[in-house]
């Protein structure tokens, strides 16, 4: 990687996180939701603690950055670190600038889906560039190193006990918004972070223009395919079954083609959120 592109990533994730801790500021702090971030705890603690909501969200992201290395190594690296600690740096000077802030909209719940929506698209300008804002990413990246739990379940339920926190220091309406928010928040991020990249398996069975059907995805579509013999179970007889990965738009023109081509073809397709290929010579990852 160039100097150049150093500079520019490194642009890019600062304005990412300067939308997070706007996202946070603006609207979160606003709502007095703690919805699944060490934001939240922070704003929750800081009803118990004399620091700054950013003054305590610094603290834990220290702690836990060091208790991270701790367990498991240098699994986090240097954007980890940046925007861990950047993250609090905004918001402190958000709270210079703004000492006397309030809800833009006057209403707690509308805080808090516009925190969600916002916060989704910084956080997922993170994710695309390989990194994260810290925080309950090392814890749950610390349930999956120890208890083996899945990455996703960890995420859930360390956001859910951050919401639950919220009735120590607020009223039960509060804390049904906390958890309500983190339930939408996680549905939220799933669509910008993993339902951008989903694309489609799609396997498809025909009697007689199977090579019409595959010539038009290889040349036409200019996407790959795979050829699989596969043997009915009721009648015996094998045919091919042509199987292709597309994107959505793909998706589309391919169905049209297939209807128009062959009506009588047997198609299955399947989401998929993830590919990668694997070198020869080295294992599954």
């Amino acid at each position: 990687m160039t100097m150049e592109q150093r500079i520019r990533e490194l642009l890019v994730m600062t304005g990412a996180t300067f939308i997070i801790a706007a996202a946070v500021f603006f609207f979160l702090i606003p709502s007095h939701a703690a919805v699944s971030s060490v934001s939240g705890l922070a704003m929750v603690l800081s009803n118990f603690v004399p620091l700054s909501i950013s003054g305590i969200t610094m603290v834990l992201n220290v702690v836990l950055l060091a208790v991270g290395f701790l367990l498991c190594g240098h699994e986090f690296g240097f954007k980890t670190v940046y925007t861990s600690v950047l993250l609090p740096v905004f918001m402190g000077m958000f709270e210079i600038l703004l000492p006397d802030n309030g809800s833009i909209s006057g209403d707690a719940m509308l805080d808090v889906v516009c925190y969600i929506f916002t916060v989704s698209i910084g956080l997922s300008i993170l994710f695309n560039m390989n990194a994260s804002s810290g925080g309950l990413d090392i814890v749950a990246k610390i349930l999956n190193r120890y208890l083996h739990m899945d990455l996703g379940k960890a995420m859930g339920l360390s956001g859910m006990l951050v919401a639950l926190s919220s009735a120590f220091a607020y009223d039960k309406k509060t804390v049904v918004l906390s958890v309500l928010g983190t339930y939408l928040n996680g549905v939220v991020l799933d669509y910008f972070i993993f339902g951008q990249n989903i694309k489609r398996r799609v396997c498809i069975i025909s009697k007689n223009k199977e090579k019409q059907i595959c010539d038009w995805i290889l040349y036409t579509l200019k996407s790959g395919a795979t050829i699989y013999e596969a043997r009915g179970a009721y009648d015996g007889i094998a045919r091919n079954e042509i199987i292709t990965i597309v994107d959505k738009h793909e998706y589309q023109k391919l169905m049209q083609y297939v209807t128009k081509e062959d009506p009588a073809a047997f198609v299955t397709v399947y989401n998929v959120s993830d590919m990668r290929y694997i070198p020869k010579g080295r294992g599954m990852v």
